[in-house]
């Protein structure tokens, strides 16, 4: 069993940091379904 399953996930990443689409792929292993995904620069 997924310990997000069922639920959404909105993923805000940081461009020198982890990005977006590679916590999206963590998140959407873990069963939550991505309902946006972003890469910001926090400066």
């Amino acid at each position: 069993m997924a310990i997000l399953e069922g639920k959404k996930a909105i993923i805000i990443g940081d461009r020198d940091g982890i990005p977006g689409p590679a916590i999206a792929e963590c998140v959407q292993t873990a069963g939550a379904e991505v309902v946006f995904s972003s890469t910001e620069c926090f400066v």
